[in-house]
């Protein structure tokens, strides 16, 4: 981790907020820019260079771009595109896929290719895809190149979104990191929306993902009922581990006064794969499409076409997730999916009773989730016999009533807060005026304790997307 989660609440945070406030308009990018290096240098000071190189050779790049476009010097400008892209690329693969692809050439061919078994700089492939679209939208014309290093270094290493997201475009943020004006109501939103990114987190997924840890790692004896329990465990863990972490960064951006776009829109309430995936990691699926759909053709050249440019996206999504045969059948078995959605199921799941289309969708996300956390296929296999009752599992045994009972409330406040009740209950019971306002400053220091009191109290607080 880079920071413990109680010295970041407690000190780092408080610290760069006071220093942000005093210094002057002018100076907040700087202060910005550095505490946000401080940030992710505190656990590996020696890969700040690779964000600092991504940084002033991106801006650079931006400039070349700019320059050749005003110019009309089109070739020049698609070099430095290219140039662009083959770069962050290049750097993504050393550290994150260079072990993978040495390992599948070794076990394919039989050599004995030694691996580097470089360590993963945190945020990597979330800051080298924001720095790639800013060149894109650059040569594009989508958005003006930033002529001030220190707004683009603040862009590039901003800390509220480093590790795990939102991928957060420039184009987006363009003029916010030019001409912001922060105001009490947008720290007060961010505040809120902080603290319930934390509550997520920390009392949701931390609490229900011990449970998928715990039943995951029987490597004997696992019962058909207990291997359900574990990957619903694991179905709310991710949602409100990732969804968690993207609340508390919109939260933090609006502290600093930015408005970064929305990441989830509760996914699990989703009536088919596509619409899931529409309201899932919206920023990933939002890149993906513009820059590798669209430009390979969309479904503009054909469904055949269209079938191959869906395909080629999963797998490269399926990759990004992590750089393991897990991660890119995962993304071979979402593009499958929707692809039978494109040709003929997503008209029979709309005519459907919802009822059903949900059912459909969530058994088919909990499958995909077994596929997506278990990496070593022997385990993987084994735990899916499990789920479908085969081998030699038993459908349950006493351990099963002990979970249940151990965790069903908690299930139940999963469910409940994984929908848009919460928002549209509270909304409708609380109007706007004091009483909001009181309640709003009881929910923060009430969150804000019980998540204090965990982390002091509990060793378990995995980051899920800390790996990504």
């Amino acid at each position: 981790m880079v920071f413990s989660s109680l010295l970041f609440l407690c000190r780092f945070l408080p610290i760069v907020l006071l220093i942000y406030y005093i210094a002057p308009a002018s100076a907040r990018n700087l202060v910005l820019f550095i505490s946000s290096l401080v940030f992710y240098a505190w656990g590996e000071p020696v890969y700040v260079f690779i964000m600092l190189f991504s940084t002033v050779f991106d801006y650079c790049i931006g400039r070349w771009i700019d320059y050749s476009r005003r110019r009309g010097k089109q070739n020049q400008a698609r070099l430095g595109l290219i140039c662009s892209i083959f770069v962050n690329l290049a750097i993504l693969g050393v550290f994150k896929y260079s072990d993978f692809a040495i390992g599948t050439v070794n076990s394919v061919i039989g050599t004995d290719f030694s691996s580097p078994e470089l360590p993963l700089p945190i945020g990597i492939s979330f800051y080298t895809f924001q720095t790639m679209s800013y060149s894109i939208d650059v040569y594009r014309g989508k958005t003006d190149m930033q002529k001030n290093i220190i707004n683009f270094g603040a862009y590039v290493a901003m800390f509220p979104q480093l590790i795990a997201g939102p991928i957060v475009r420039y184009k987006t943020i363009a003029e916010e990191l030019n001409h912001r004006r922060e105001n009490q109501r947008d720290f007060s939103d961010g505040v809120i929306r902080f603290v319930t990114g934390l509550g997520k987190k920390v009392l949701l997924a931390n609490t229900i993902g011990s449970l998928f840890t715990e039943l995951s790692s029987q490597t004997r004896g696992l019962t058909t009922a207990n291997a359900w329990l574990g990957i619903i465990a694991f179905t709310f863990q991710i949602y409100f581990d990732f969804s968690g972490y993207s609340d508390m960064a919109i939260g933090l951006g609006k502290m600093f006064g930015f408005h970064f776009l929305e990441n989830f829109d509760y996914p699990y309430q989703s009536k088919s794969i596509t619409e899931f995936w529409r309201r899932w990691h919206i920023s990933l699926g939002t890149f993906f499409r513009e820059y590798v759909y669209y430009p390979l053709g969309g479904n503009r050249k054909g469904k055949a076409r269209q079938m191959f440019n869906i395909l080629v996206v999963w797998m490269l999504t399926g990759l990004w997730h992590g750089a393991s045969w897990n991660f890119v059948i995962w993304g071979i078995y979402y593009a499958a999916l929707l692809v039978i959605e494109k040709l003929f199921l997503g008209k029979l799941l709309k005519k459907a009773p919802p009822v059903v289309s949900h059912i459909y969708t969530m058994l088919l996300v909990m499958f995909g989730w077994a596929i997506f956390t278990v990496p070593d296929m022997a385990d993987s296999t084994y735990y899916f016999s499990a789920m479908l009752g085969m081998g030699d599992a038993s459908f349950a045994d006493s351990s099963t009533l002990y979970y249940l009972a151990n965790y069903i409330v908690l299930f139940v406040c999963c469910i409940f807060a994984s929908t848009a009740l919460p928002k549209k209950t509270a909304s409708h019971l609380i109007k706007e005026g004091k009483s909001r306002t009181v309640m709003q400053c009881v929910f923060i220091a009430v969150v804000a304790f019980f998540c204090i009191m965990s982390l002091v109290s509990d060793t378990y607080n995995p980051f899920l997307y800390f790996r990504f």
